[in-house]
């Protein structure tokens, strides 16, 4: 079909709003990049934009050698990786239970679980809740508290929905279980969903940072962002002893702040590309009938 004048008029017209967001979104990014590779006088006066001015890598020097660092990168690694994996499995196993219209107290369990969307304890009860517990200074204050999103749930649960109920029937049919027709069948037929919600959760984890801040005090167990939280906040709380001295944190503080969000954010910009090609369609896939 021939395009009118008026569609062509939209299109460039779209495709310029799109191009200024695109814009609005990298620069911000662009800055702190250019920032953590330009020295602190270029910073100070306002004159680091788009590209680095005074180039230099002592502060990523500094950084990369401070072994509290990679202790808390190691922990955002382990957090992320054994938070996600239990979020998954256990997202997973609601949502299917609850797709299945045959289920008892289904109704309830699905109005059950909107009711958390909504309505929580309160940080002072689960600050009470995680003591009593045994989970403060441990790993679990962090993954367990939010091992269930339940609007990705929601999400996994209309995918399961939406998958056509004769090939659950001709796999039970041939002997299959229940357990059986979720890993060989269902499953792989899930890849984008799948792929979607373990970007959703592996973000979220990776970029918690408040939990720890609340049930841990031992810089130990840190994960990476509280130690970027402590850079942008000034303080050393985040770097080990004898890493750097309080002149020379005043002298590359706007470069160690950069620096560390650079590094810190790394890892997901590698790994989202690989992922992004599931992501429209898993979501999509999820949230239409």
């Amino acid at each position: 079909m021939k395009e009118s004048k008026q569609y062509k008029v939209f299109k460039v017209f779209n495709v310029c709003i799109l191009l200024i967001i695109i814009f609005c979104t990298l620069y911000p990014f662009i800055n702190v990049v250019a920032q953590s590779f330009s020295s602190e006088s270029y910073i100070n006066s306002g004159q680091v934009n788009l590209i680095p001015k005074g180039f230099n890598v002592d502060t990523y020097e500094k950084v990369l050698s401070d072994t509290m660092f990679w202790i808390n990168y190691k922990n955002t690694v382990v957090y992320t990786v054994v938070g996600t994996i239990i979020s998954m499995f256990l997202t997973t196993m609601f949502a299917y239970a609850l797709s299945k219209r045959r289920l008892v107290g289904r109704r309830f369990l699905t109005v059950f679980a909107v009711f958390t969307m909504f309505f929580n304890g309160g940080l002072i009860p689960n600050y009470v809740l995680i003591n009593s517990l045994g989970f403060a200074n441990t790993m679990w204050a962090i993954v367990i508290p939010g091992a269930i999103s339940i609007y990705n749930m929601l999400i996994m649960k209309s995918f399961f929905e939406n998958m056509p109920e004769e090939l659950e029937e001709a796999a039970s049919i041939d002997g299959l279980s229940t357990y059986g027709i979720l890993l060989k069948i269902v499953l792989p037929l899930s890849k984008a969903v799948i792929a979607t919600m373990v970007l959703f959760y592996a973000v979220a984890y990776w970029n918690s940072w408040f939990s720890a801040f609340i049930y841990m005090d031992k810089k130990e167990l840190f994960p990476v962002t509280i130690y970027l939280r402590n850079m942008i906040a000034g303080t050393t709380g985040g770097m080990s002893a004898g890493a750097t001295s309080a002149d020379n944190l005043t002298q590359i503080s706007a470069n160690i702040k950069s620096v560390t969000m650079v590094l810190t954010i790394l890892p997901i910009l590698t790994v989202y590309p690989f992922v992004q090609k599931y992501f429209v369609s898993g979501v999509m896939l999820g949230s239409i009938k």
